[in-house]
């Protein structure tokens, strides 16, 4: 799959069979979060990856009634970002760096034939503080998002989606 395609035709899903991801699928789609661009590479991403399934049922409680996908998935990767790594001059673009991170996992999972949701946990401080109870997380680490993944349910559609293009919002030199 091409890069366009994989933008094009990516989608989000929610359901999935009750099969595991190969651990070689779910190598490749972690290299591809810590391989997108960040702030003078900062690389300030963590990324803790859970696979048990009482664990994956707490992490959705934790982030909410919009999580209930992470209940079916094989995979529920956190992605987390790590203050002490964060560029010190603008701190607050860790939340850009791991949004890039979580869509890179996002299309590589898609090019490998899974399915995924992103769940947004920041900026909620309800969220944030849950999944950081849950996991014992350090001060320095803040919970961005998560990703549940696993093999569709139903066979995504062939046809593309609807188109998002609009021209009206797009400005040339000027506004």
């Amino acid at each position: 799959m091409n890069t366009i395609q994989a933008i094009l035709s990516r989608t989000s899903v929610r359901k999935f069979q009750n099969t595991p991801i190969s651990e070689e699928k779910l190598e490749v789609i972690l290299k591809a979060g810590t391989a997108g661009p960040s702030a003078v590479n900062a690389r300030p991403w963590s990324f803790l990856v859970v696979r048990g399934r009482e664990t994956l049922d707490k992490m959705a409680q934790a982030n909410g009634r919009a999580a209930g996908s992470l209940k079916e998935a094989a995979v529920g990767i956190l992605v987390c970002g790590d203050l002490e790594r964060a560029f010190s001059r603008a701190p607050d673009y860790w939340v850009i760096d791991c949004a890039i991170a979580a869509q890179n996992m996002l299309l590589v999972a898609h090019d490998l034939g899974l399915g995924g949701v992103w769940l947004g946990t920041w900026p909620q401080e309800d969220k944030i503080a849950a999944q950081r109870a849950l996991f014992s997380l350090p001060e320095t680490i803040v919970p961005h998002s998560i990703l549940a993944l696993g093999i569709p349910a139903e066979t995504p559609s062939d046809k593309p989606r609807e188109s998002t293009w609009a021209p009206e919002r797009i400005h040339y030199e000027t506004w």
